[in-house]
């Protein structure tokens, strides 16, 4: 078996050859991509029901299911996106700022590759198409390391996307799978692999991005986990608004529970949780969901679960949210930035001064006015897609897309000069 410290060196040396290919060769890698993917269809959705099948006798749940589950739309989805992708304008080379001294010295800050990324994830195989068709665009390496949940279906994937680089020109080693062997120890080994990596990105629940942080001898972007909330404020007292603040909080709890910019969390104005409060949990239960409630709550609205200190820091990822009666939007505030995991969070109010105040004092790393927590997507803020979402502030936050893979360097022209 090849060795963690071979692997990664063999994707440093792609790497450099990589950030020197051009722009229509990195276009035609993904072209290529988007083609192999589509024609080897059939045994990328037959590997994954293998993943399914042996999931299923694992006794996982429907959500992580869900998060596993391929079919013919997701997957011509997610070649559409790559086929679309590969006619974006390239970054690489961009100047982003340029100037010149007092000492006559010409400076250009110019966008560069971050070089060799580590992705580590759980359970979502098409995260290895978007994953690559990101690095590759942005002139990364990419090494994939996904659990063993997932194992041959990004198998299959990351071999059309080998092939696709080889039919380009470029080195099938600027993207590589992990084997999902050795479990954690050998997933230690490549976390200390300073000097061949130059970051990892892991995505999944809370307790997996807590350890490879703890673990990691390189930097680590942490994405994924999210404990999302929607606010509704005591301004979205009349009838139209109660039903948009309606609409909102069913889409973000159940058009897909299993996703990290799913709403786990309900805060009510006590103003309008009289109002309020039966109809939303109404709507919620007949749609499966169990909601577990405050004190307060669980008097304005009979049978709800109690919640605990612990449901407040809580994912699901699943058919269940707890609720909250707040006294102000401060409190409401206070509560998301003690309990989220800063990621999205929505406030549903008509008052403007709530609105920015909401906006304004939430520290998470998107806020929503009037929206579902839903939109937090690299495909739909437009960046294509994402190879996660960043709930940290260092580097990049949000939705991580081509952009946020990438760093910069300085690049200084004189004529002779020297400092005295």
């Amino acid at each position: 078996m090849t060795s963690m410290k071979s692997l990664a060196a063999g994707a440093r040396t792609a790497q450099s050859e990589l950030a020197a290919s051009t722009s229509t060769q990195r276009a035609k890698a993904l072209r290529w991509m988007a083609k192999a993917v589509r024609k080897s269809g059939n045994r990328v959705l037959a590997a994954n029901r293998k993943d399914l099948a042996r999931a299923r006798v694992k006794g996982v749940s429907e959500a992580f299911l869900d998060r596993l589950r391929l079919s013919d739309r997701r997957l011509e989805e997610a070649v559409q996106a790559v086929e679309e992708f590969s006619r974006r304008e390239d970054l690489l080379g961009e100047t982003i700022e340029a100037w010149t001294t007092s000492a006559g010295l010409r400076i250009r800050k110019v966008r560069v590759p971050l070089g060799v990324v580590l992705l580590v994830f759980e359970a979502r195989p098409l995260v290895c198409l978007e994953a690559a068709m990101l690095a590759l665009k942005a002139g990364n390496a990419l090494l994939l390391r996904p659990s063993r949940d997932a194992e041959n279906s990004c198998r299959e994937l990351i071999a059309c996307v080998r092939s696709a680089l080889k039919h380009a020109g470029l080195s099938a080693d600027c993207v590589a799978l992990v084997p999902p062997v050795g479990g954690k120890r050998r997933l230690h080994e490549l976390l200390a692999l300073h000097g061949l990596i130059d970051v990892v990105i892991p995505r999944g629940g809370a307790s997996f991005i807590d350890w490879v942080r703890s673990h990691a001898k390189i930097p680590v972007i942490e994405t994924g986990a999210g404990n999302c909330h929607v606010y509704v404020d005591a301004s979205a007292d009349a009838s139209a608004n109660l039903r948009q603040a309606l609409a909102i909080l069913v889409n973000a709890k159940t058009s897909r529970p299993s996703v990290c910019n799913a709403a786990e969390k309900l805060l009510v104005h006590k103003a309008i949780a009289r109002k309020f409060l039966p109809v939303a949990v109404a709507a919620l239960r007949e749609r499966g969901v169990r909601v577990h409630g405050c004190e307060r709550s669980r008097k304005l609205v009979k049978g709800l679960l109690r919640a605990t200190e612990a449901d407040w820091f809580k994912e699901y990822l699943g058919l269940e949210i707890a609720v909250k009666v707040v006294d102000s939007v401060d409190e409401a505030i206070a509560h998301i930035n003690r309990y989220s995991t800063h990621h999205s969070e929505a406030i549903c109010a008509k008052d403007r001064k709530a609105l920015r105040r909401f906006l304004a004092g939430v520290d998470s790393a998107a806020v929503y006015a009037n929206a579902s927590t839903r939109f937090s997507d690299g495909g739909c803020f437009g960046f294509g897609g994402e190879i996660g979402i960043s709930t940290q502030k260092l580097h990049a936050r949000g939705p991580m897309a081509e952009r946020e893979l990438t760093s910069y360097k300085y690049v200084v022209e004189g004529k002779g000069q020297v400092r005295t």
